[in-house]
């Protein structure tokens, strides 16, 4: 079912048509073929694709267009996309067939699959070694992958389940532990755990993003609250209270904003006034289930799942042009 204008203000309501404080506002709507549900969403900012996880495949859409561009069928129980763009290919973790699947980035084609831990879910490529973790949610642990040929380097036993994780492309991935309320430092290259640390006042830590320049790590906490942890101390510097159900967060370097996707149906936003001060800018209106989201760095842009009427739907989300950073 094709949504029509009338129907897209009536279901997201029309303050979506206006920006914000943050100066984000809708700006359209892109229907997806089949049910089903979702989770994490992946940008290529340089190629210009998206990759949503849907239901048992993932849908590629023009990050310029919003056209599709094809789908890869065949990842069961889909979770996450992580790309190794210098070796043309991609990594799909299929949590209910317990592995990875490993597709081309040109043809989308799937190329092998490797397996995993149980349950793998959030995923994430390091390009300081070529590597990508696949987080096992079912059995605490991080299966490494060689991106080159799909071979297995290693598992690591984190002793907690795993959320999700960031990588700073210089030998270090910190990965949150849900359960324990831990945030786990890895070397990715001899495969160790080198730091553990508590994340209080953070309670059930689930999303994260990376200030690369400040060396800043954003932890969404279901306990209604937005951490901001040292990446090197692990040393929670502030926090701030967000909404319910945060499951994805983004910071764009270049505005300075931080972003928490909440299940509750809106995106709290922050903007980086320093490294340990935030001003929080309000929420952008989404949709309620919307607890995940993907930003475009390089126009800024949000992509964030959703169902409308029965139909699976994209929304994009801009930002006015003459907001600052």
């Amino acid at each position: 079912m094709k949504l029509t204008s009338a129907l897209i203000l009536a279901v997201c309501g029309s303050f979506l048509v206006a920006a914000g404080p943050s100066g984000y506002r809708l700006a359209k709507q892109v229907a997806l073929p089949g049910a089903g549900g979702w989770d994490y969403l992946t940008v290529d900012a340089a190629a210009r694709r998206v990759y949503i996880s849907h239901a048992t495949q993932v849908e590629v859409l023009d990050a310029d267009t919003q056209k599709s561009v094809g789908t890869i069928p065949g990842t069961l129980g889909v979770h996450g996309i992580a790309l190794a763009p210098d070796l043309g290919r991609g990594f799909i973790s299929a949590g209910k067939a317990d592995s990875v699947v490993v597709f081309d980035l040109k043809t989308l084609q799937a190329i092998s699959t490797v397996k995993t831990g149980k349950k793998p879910d959030a995923i994430i490529f390091d390009p300081a070694t070529n590597r990508v973790f696949a987080m096992n949610g079912g059995s605490d642990s991080t299966t490494a992958i060689n991106a080159a040929d799909g071979s297995v380097a290693g598992t690591i036993d984190l002793g907690g389940g795993p959320e999700f994780s960031v990588a700073d492309g210089a030998g270090h991935v910190w990965v949150n532990l849900e359960d324990k309320s831990e945030l786990v430092q890895i070397d990715s290259k001899s495969l160790k755990i080198s730091n553990r640390w508590p994340v209080a006042p953070c309670e059930s830590p689930s999303s994260m993003a990376f200030d690369a320049q400040n060396r800043r790590i954003f932890i969404g906490c279901r306990n209604h609250l937005m951490a901001v942890a040292e990446a090197d101390t692990g040393k929670i510097v502030v926090s701030y209270p967000i909404g319910d159900h945060v499951d994805a967060s983004a910071f764009d370097p270049e505005t300075k904003l931080v972003f928490n996707s909440l299940g509750e149906g809106s995106i709290a936003v922050f903007h980086q006034e320093s490294p340990d001060k935030y001003t929080a800018l309000g929420n952008i209106p989404t949709a309620q289930g919307s607890k995940t989201m993907a930003l475009d760095t390089k126009t800024h842009r949000l992509y964030v799942p959703s169902m409308q009427a029965g139909q699976f739907t994209v929304l994009v989300l801009d930002r006015d042009a003459k907001s600052g950073s």
